[in-house]
Formats: C-alpha cells, sequence, structure tokens
C-alpha cells in the first residue's frame, strides 16, 4: 500500500483529494495535516467521511510527512515550495496542487504570485502534470507540478488543433466559466452566495494567474509563443468548468471531429462527443473526466470547441491522483470510477 499525506486537508480540494483517496484501492491515508484545526476528528469536519477516515488534523510536520511514500499539497500558493526540497531529499513524492512549480520561470513566477520562489533550482525538474500530453514523463517523477482547472481545461480543448499546426495561433480565444469553489475555502464577500446568486460577472480580464500556466503549455505544444485572450468569468453554481474555445483555422476542410477523436481515443478520462453535442458541467460533476465537442458554425473558418470539467475533480484533486497512479505505475484509472453526479 501507498502511504500518502495530505498538507492543507481543510479545503476543497483537500476534501476532494480525502474523499478520493480513501476508496483508493492502493492507498493508506497515514497524515492529514491543519495548523488551524490540528487535533480535530477529520469526519467532524467533513462527515461524508464518517466511517472512511478515522484520521484527525495534526500541525504540518517534516520529519512524520517523510515517512510516507507521496505527500500532497492542497495549500495556498507558497507553502510547497518551502517544504518540497526536504520531503524529496527523503526519497518522499511530491504533487502539489497549487501554482509553486507550474511556471518554469522563477522570475515570471514572482510577477504573477507577488514573492520570490523559495527552490528555483526544482522548477526544471517538476514534470507538469497533464497527463494526456506528459504520461511518459510523469512515470518517472518524483515531483508533480498539478495544473490549474482553468489550464486543464482550456489545454484539453486546444490541444489537437496545436499539435497539427491547423490554427491560426496567434488569436487564440479562451471564454471560461467556473463555480464558485474554484476560489477556495474562504469566508470572502465576493464568493458568498448572496453576492453570487442570480448573477454572473467575468473578473481578472486584465490578466489572470493561470494565464502564464496556459501560455507556457501551449507554447510546448505548438512549439513557439501563442497569442491567447483568456477571459474567466464567475458563475452562481458550486462546481464545474466550462471553457469555450475559439480559434481560426487555415483549412477548412479538416475533419475536426474525426482529428479530435482521434487524439483521444486511449484516453481514459477525456471523452469526445458525438458531433453537434453542447457537454454541460453536470455531466462531469464529481468525475475525472473532460468532455469535449467541437463545431464549426456556419461552416465558417471558426472552431468552436466546448470542453467541460469538474473543477475540484479533473481540474484538481482527481487529476492528482490520476498523477499519482502514474507515477507509482499504477493502473492510471485506480480510484477514479466514479460516474457523475446527476441531477
Amino acid at each position: 500500500m501507498i502511504k500518502a499525506g495530505i498538507v492543507g486537508g481543510t479545503g476543497y480540494t483537500g476534501v476532494e483529494l480525502l474523499r478520493l483517496l480513501a476508496a483508493h484501492p492502493d492507498v493508506s491515508l497515514a497524515v492529514i495535516t491543519s495548523r488551524g484545526d490540528a487535533g480535530i476528528a477529520v469526519a467532524t469536519m467533513f462527515p461524508n467521511l464518517r466511517g472512511h477516515v478515522s484520521l484527525r488534523f495534526t500541525e504540518p510536520d517534516t520529519q512524520t510527512l517523510a515517512d510516507c511514500d507521496v505527500v500532497f499539497f492542497a495549500t495556498p500558493n507558497g507553502t510547497a515550495m518551502k517544504m518540497a526540497p526536504a520531503l524529496l531529499a527523503a526519497g518522499v513524492k511530491v504533487i502539489d496542487l497549487a501554482a509553486d512549480f507550474r511556471l518554469k520561470d522563477p522570475v515570471q513566477w514572482q510577477q504573477w504570485y507577488g514573492m520570490p520562489h523559495a527552490c528555483p533550482e526544482l522548477l526544471s525538474e517538476a514534470v507538469y502534470g497533464l497527463p494526456e500530453v506528459n504520461r511518459a514523463l510523469l512515470h518517472k517523477a518524483r515531483l508533480v507540478a498539478n495544473p490549474g482547472c482553468y489550464p486543464t481545461a482550456v489545454q484539453l480543448g486546444f490541444l489537437p488543433l496545436l499539435e497539427n499546426g491547423l490554427v491560426a495561433d496567434d488569436r487564440l480565444v479562451a471564454d471560461v466559466k467556473s463555480g464558485a469553489s474554484g476560489a477556495g475555502r474562504k469566508a470572502e464577500v465576493a464568493t458568498l452566495m448572496s453576492e453570487i446568486g442570480e448573477s454572473f460577472k467575468a473578473y481578472a480580464v486584465p490578466g489572470h494567474r493561470h494565464l502564464p500556466e496556459i501560455l507556457q503549455e501551449l507554447a510546448a505544444v505548438a512549439g513557439h509563443a501563442v497569442g491567447l485572450t483568456f477571459v474567466p468569468h464567475l458563475l452562481p453554481m458550486i462546481r464545474g468548468i466550462h471553457a469555450t474555445l475559439y480559434a481560426t483555422l487555415k483549412d477548412k476542410s479538416t475533419d475536426l471531429q474525426a482529428l479530435y477523436e482521434q487524439r483521444y481515443a486511449d484516453e481514459p478520462f477525456v471523452d469526445v462527443l458525438p458531433a453537434g453535442a453542447h457537454p454541460d458541467t453536470r455531466s462531469v460533476r464529481g468525475a475525472n473526466v473532460c468532455r469535449v465537442a467541437v463545431h464549426r458554425p456556419q461552416d465558417s473558418d471558426t472552431v468552436v470547441v466546448l470542453a467541460v470539467i469538474d473543477n475540484l475533480v479533473k481540474g484538481a484533486a482527481g487529476q492528482a491522483v490520476q498523477n499519482m497512479n502514474l507515477v507509482f505505475g499504477l493502473d492510471e484509472r485506480a480510484g477514479l470510477g466514479g460516474i457523475a453526479l446527476l441531477p
């Protein structure tokens, strides 16, 4: 059994990790930390875990965590980079669900996250954990940078087009909407239900922190820098991301449906829907899957890709478990067979 620890277990991604790992056939939960709630039983805070998780929250302690085989960081940005070097030195695999190891350039990291990077020497080693692109690298990784939720949906939507050089990649557009849980489990006026209910708005139009991550990874696929307009929106719902992606085709004769079906034919967690379909976020609620549909409205040279994920699963904790499976040579689907919840 793989001994797993979670640092930062009281947030939405932390409890989602607990839910998934508690049912994983090859994982034993060993440690769950919280500075503010040490001593409290996990099931007291999260009653859905009664009978499944008997641990209590403890203070983060590197020596205790070093006894684990893998440690997940479900913490605010800037936490994992302070503890990862010691854990890696102890032979522990590290999977960070925050942004500490996503950007390869420490100067860019400081620009977007407002602090110097604590261990820039590890940035080049960290494997960006999008299995649909970096599966081979993940098999050998000891440090995994779990992608952001917006970047996961945007990349999976654009990948087939960029890999084949089919679109003008200097003017891509990503119009993306997220549920309120993407903002984390904290008390802020802007994300109170009475503030977001019966309303809808864009935010961070001048630049969202996920923008440099998306640009970095799309450029790696395209082989050169790309141009992207990325506009996130906040929806009055709890879970889910819906990405509507636009690009201009170089050749209108391309069979886009066949392209997407072939690209993702062997991907266990990407579902290409039939031609003409419109995926909805409820179809992925609680499941580690991205559903994709591709359109070419009015037979024009504009391609519209629709991609939906659960931001807490394929956009965070589920993808982290998928990455863990690959790192340890397990069946990639282990512990991730849950079917989306309806209604």
